[in-house]
């Protein structure tokens, strides 16, 4: 599995397209008998294309009429809006695989590195594959707008990229090659309000999340695992305080660190400009895509 998410990941920095296209035009009367001619040798020469439109145009019309199941408030939600394809909403990116396996839906749009663990030979899922991908992108934290947990979070990435602990870490799940190289931050505290304060303070961080396995997910003992959950621990622990792992509706993230339900956002979550200007994300930590799962038949 390791194997294969490096290859995904490195398949999907590669990338792209280019198309461009001219024209002309003559007025003359010798050029206007010549097109005639033409016109007339270009109806029973392309005679073939003009078979063949008809079935792309069916091609296009059947996947626009496929239905994607995506996780609510997720990114894979905004891609599939972005392509306008019809959609099943569902609560995680773990219940969007579902509705796949069950037939309620024709594929899912979920984050490559969920793909590279949860899909194919040896997954929970092997009959399923990934096809297009759609976006390439970044995670980070979120925490409290003007916080300073992005701060100290950010040093302790800092910390753990130097010593190679965040690259240990990373391996154990598979998705060391999608790590983002961490520069070396000092933690600033807040003079007012310091979030670090308030979770020292009252002994807890408390880690908002989803199941989504490689990042956030149980183990046969029911106990959070995953490289999310594990670097969470980490910043606990350096804080002097335990970390508390609660489930949380996705699309309500925003609104759980307002409250103070929770005091991070910490479940492979895309920085996306909605994040971004309602949180205080930290530096990314890990490359990204969204990409669309179907059966593998």
């Amino acid at each position: 599995m390791k194997k294969k998410l490096a290859l995904m990941l490195a398949v999907s920095m590669t990338i792209g397209a280019a198309l461009t296209g001219c024209g002309n035009e003559s007025k003359d009367a010798a050029g206007a008998a010549a097109n005639v001619a033409e016109e007339s040798v270009a109806v029973e020469s392309g005679a073939a294309q003009d078979v063949e439109s008809p079935d792309a145009g069916e091609d296009a019309d059947s996947d626009a009429k496929l239905v994607y199941a995506v996780e609510a408030g997720s990114a894979g939600e905004a891609a599939a809006e972005e392509n306008g394809y019809l959609t099943n909403v569902v609560a995680s990116q773990a219940d969007a695989l579902m509705e796949v396996a069950a037939g309620t839906s024709d594929a899912a749009i979920i984050d490559l590195l969920m793909a590279g663990a949860m899909i194919g030979e040896g997954t929970s899922y092997p009959n399923m594959t990934h096809t297009t991908e759609l976006t390439t992108e970044e995670y980070g934290v979120g925490c409290r707008k003007g916080s300073d947990l992005a701060s100290f979070i950010n040093s302790v990435f800092g910390e753990t990229w130097a010593d190679g602990s965040m690259e240990e870490t990373a391996a154990v799940y598979g998705v060391q090659e999608a790590l983002v190289e961490q520069a070396a931050c000092e933690f600033e505290e807040s003079a007012e309000d310091s979030d670090v304060a308030y979770i020292r303070e009252k002994g807890s961080l408390i880690v908002g999340i989803t199941e989504f396995e490689p990042m956030d997910y149980r183990d046969e003992s029911g106990n959070w695992i995953g490289f999310d959950a594990d670097m969470a621990r980490i910043v606990a622990e350096k804080l002097g305080v335990e970390a508390q792992f609660v489930i949380i509706d996705w699309d309500n993230k925003i609104m759980e660190l307002d409250s103070k339900n929770i005091d991070v956002v910490w479940n492979g979550m895309t920085l996306t400009a909605e994040t971004t200007s309602a949180m205080e994300c930290t530096n990314a930590y890990c490359n990204n895509a969204q990409v669309v799962v179907v059966p593998a038949e």
